[in-house]
């Protein structure tokens, strides 16, 4: 009996651990491709399962999907990533983390100081507006980055 070389959508749910409704997403973002049987049924390669293993990983990291679509489109030809191209991704995305993860240390570190402030001091919170940055962008709402 010769190996089998196309997964079915289900196929795929079950050995990625990924529902098939986030399939069909990841399908719909350009993240995984499936072609379709004369019966109109989506059949895959079987290298859409490292593809979804990297998309887990990524996004358990907190990489973006539209950060991960444009790693894949950086390989040659749309391929799978190899070992090798893992480490280059990876590697890529590692500056981006070690920010998010700085900004998280913060943010940690400066939750002590607000419990029970309830934010009443808007001028002078250090998490919300450090240095009153506020003041000098202007009224309204402003989404603030920690630096």
């Amino acid at each position: 009996m010769a190996p089998v070389r196309e997964l079915t959508v289900g196929q795929v749910a079950v050995r990625s651990g990924v529902a098939v409704s986030a399939l069909h997403f990841y399908e719909a973002r350009g993240l995984i491709r499936s072609h379709r049987t004369s019966g109109n049924q989506r059949r895959y390669g079987r290298d859409v399962l490292r593809r979804v293993a990297i998309i887990r990983v990524a996004q358990e990291v907190g990489i973006s999907l539209a950060d991960i679509a444009a790693a894949f489109q950086s390989l040659p030809e749309g391929r799978t990533p190899t070992r090798e191209d893992w480490n280059l991704l990876s590697t890529g995305w590692r500056d981006g983390l070690d920010h998010k993860i700085s900004q998280l240390k913060k943010l940690r570190d400066g939750l002590t100081d607000c419990i029970g402030c309830g934010c009443m001091s808007i001028d002078k919170c250090p998490l919300r507006n450090k240095e009153d940055r506020l003041a000098r962008e202007g009224t309204g709402a402003r989404r603030l980055v920690v630096n």
